[in-house]
């Protein structure tokens, strides 16, 4: 029966992949995170983490973050407030996994397979990971940068966008409003006919948020179109446009006026794909692209800053992979991708529009290509028994070439348990900032890495419903970039070292039809503390569905978190509650309820920016 469920893989898209998977083996079996090709996740080595669409909704967020916070352990997102995360200083949105940051670009971020950073700073953009593009969102916890390349370090998160499953058409609204004026909605529309589907999507959002000075606003609009040539290929197209304006109070202590950033964020992709019973693959060209124009505002009304700074980024390349079975329990998975890279930052007088000129490297240009080739190989020995080694070879235009191997074991001693073992490298090339920008910028950096140890066991109890799992890592990294002073000077070097360990676990148990009930955990030590990375993260969470009524509450605490290291290192401890309520009124019909932080606890993520104590939101959400 297995064989004949990954056949069904094969031959249909991605996203009717998972529904045909969802239903037969479970949400978070059946992968494409971990090997390009959709796989059945008990077969490879590294631990990859579904987040699925009936979770997403549920949760009646914008943002895919929140939600896959709370059910990822190790995972950690920053925040300043209600709703956004901005940009530039005093910005919140940084992912981290393992001590490991999207703030630093150790951590990537995918959409549908495809890198998304800004092409200068090398960071990710969290406000543009909307709900209403992601059909799941797959985890990687640990480096996969064999298949992905730079930045991937860390791990990636994977947003795998929606489709339609079968013929017809399927709509959706989704309207919501609560605490601080704060404001959501989004249409969607899907439709599937023949050989032809597609997805359209608006979002809207705007909140006044809990501090003077702290207004946010975004739009966007996300479009999927694709075409079944046969049986055995098809083709899309996709795009999402994102424009946001956010506003940066300062820290309390040292307010900012004037703050104002206007972020324009976009992607596009076209990809062909083939499918056959003992090979699949995929080419496909992509571009993600931003326009960024930031006041960094000023400490007085009185006087006003005279100047913005300007950006424009873009990420644009090719991606080829194909994957064959060569004979009984193989994959072979090849691949190669290019990168173009560019990145133009400057300076504009507010008064007269004119490009400024400016010392100590504050405006630049780069162009940065990588090319690479990569292969994985995975190879069932025996019925019980899997091995999997993979090898990757990544040339930076400037950094020179880095070789990348990774190798693992998965032993299955029963059919509802298997135990991993994995050591893989990761590596990150620096960032034009780094390189280019401002006085510590130097030209002869090279690639950060680590190696990370890790040994997993998963375990399924069907007759109790049962799933859990526990991991333990341990993460070995130099050549880090960091800023030293050298003769009173700054000065980037590659003179840093990662060494983290960890245990994270996480357990589900389906009680009756009606409830379940999930938790997940993760310790994590530290040689040399990072900012937002907890030493400790846990939740529980409970769900019941009975036909009308949805309601899933969680709880979380975050302990050890560094808000400052260094001199004056400064650590936060809290717990929050979260409450979210939805009754079915018609078929299509149903109304929502939802509280955050429902115990008021007063805390900070980003120093000197407290967040709010309890806030709601309610709306209606109607499907047609």
């Amino acid at each position: 029966m297995r064989k004949t469920i990954i056949s069904v893989v094969v031959f249909t898209s991605c996203c009717a992949a998972y529904a045909h998977n969802d239903s037969i083996v479970g949400i978070g079996n059946v992968v494409i995170t971990g090997t390009r090709n959709a796989a059945d996740v008990r077969h490879l080595p590294m631990t990859v983490t579904v987040v699925g669409r009936d979770k997403l909704e549920e949760s009646h967020q914008s943002s895919v973050l929140p939600v896959v916070m709370r059910q990822v352990p190790g995972l950690f997102v920053t925040s300043r407030a209600m709703m956004g995360y901005g940009v530039s200083g005093g910005a919140a949105g940084g992912i981290s996994l393992r001590g490991l940051g999207g703030g630093a670009g150790q951590m990537l971020v995918l959409i549908d397979g495809h890198p998304q950073y800004q092409g200068i700073y090398g960071h990710t953009i969290s406000d543009s990971y909307h709900t209403m593009m992601a059909e799941r969102v797959e985890v990687l916890r640990g480096p996969a940068s064999v298949l992905y390349g730079s930045n991937a370090m860390g791990g990636v998160m994977n947003i795998v966008t929606r489709g339609m499953h079968g013929d017809g058409v399927r709509s959706e609204v989704n309207i919501g409003a609560g605490s601080y004026g704060t404001f959501q909605a989004d249409v969607s529309n899907c439709v599937r006919g023949g050989r032809f589907t597609s997805t359209v999507a608006l979002q809207y959002g705007r909140s006044d948020n809990h501090r003077p000075d702290m207004g946010f606003e975004r739009y966007g609009g996300y479009v999927r179109f694709s075409y079944d040539f046969n049986t055995h290929w098809n083709a899309y197209f996709n795009t999402d446009i994102t424009h946001f304006n956010a506003s940066n109070p300062g820290r309390v202590d040292t307010p900012l006026y004037g703050a104002d950033q206007w972020i324009t964020r976009g992607l596009a992709t076209v990809a062909v794909e083939n499918h056959y019973n003992r090979t699949s693959g995929a080419i496909s060209v992509f571009t993600n692209f931003g326009r960024h124009k930031v006041d960094d505002g000023s400490g007085s009304v009185d006087n006003p800053t005279l100047r913005h700074f300007r950006s424009k980024d873009a990420l644009t390349g090719v991606s080829l992979y194909q994957s064959v079975r060569l004979f009984a329990g193989n994959r072979l998975t090849v691949g190669a991708d290019y990168q173009h890279i560019y990145g133009y930052a400057y300076y504009t007088s507010k008064a007269t529009g004119e490009v400024l000129d400016t010392p100590n490297k504050q405006s630049g240009k780069s162009y940065r290509n990588e090319i690479a080739a990569y292969a994985d190989f995975r190879q069932d020995i025996t019925p019980w028994l899997t091995v999997d080694a993979g090898i990757r070879a990544d040339h930076h235009s400037v950094t020179g070439t880095e070789w990348v191997p990774q190798g693992g074991v998965v032993v299955r001693p029963m059919a509802s348990g298997e135990l991993k073992a994995m050591v893989s490298k990761g590596f990150r090339n620096p960032s034009m900032k780094e390189m280019y920008l401002y006085p510590p910028s130097n030209t002869g950096l090279s690639p950060e890495r680590l190696t990370n140890y890790e040994l997993s066991w998963k375990h399924r109890l069907r007759a109790a419903a049962l799933t859990y799992g526990v991991n333990l890592f341990y993460i070995d990294g130099d050549n880090i970039i960091e800023t030293v002073y050298e003769n009173g000077r700054p000065r980037n070097r590659n003179s840093g070292v990662i060494e983290n360990w960890g245990v994270e676990a996480d357990l589900s148990y389906r009680v009756n039809g009606r409830l379940s009930v999930v938790t997940n955990h993760s310790v994590l030590g530290m040689k040399n503390p990072v900012l937002a990375a907890p030493g400790y993260k846990g939740f529980f969470g409970a769900d019941y569905h009975d036909g009308k009524w949805i309601v899933n509450a969680g709880l979380m605490y975050v302990g050890r978190l560094y808000t400052e290291v260094g001199e004056n290192e400064a650590k936060e401890d809290f717990c929050l509650l979260d409450i979210s309520v939805s009754r079915k009124i018609t078929s299509g019909l149903s109304m929502w309820l939802s509280g955050e932080n429902l115990l008021a606890r007063k805390y900070e993520v980003n120093v000197g920016f407290p967040m709010p104590g309890a806030t709601f939101m309610g709306g209606i959400n109607w499907k047609f």
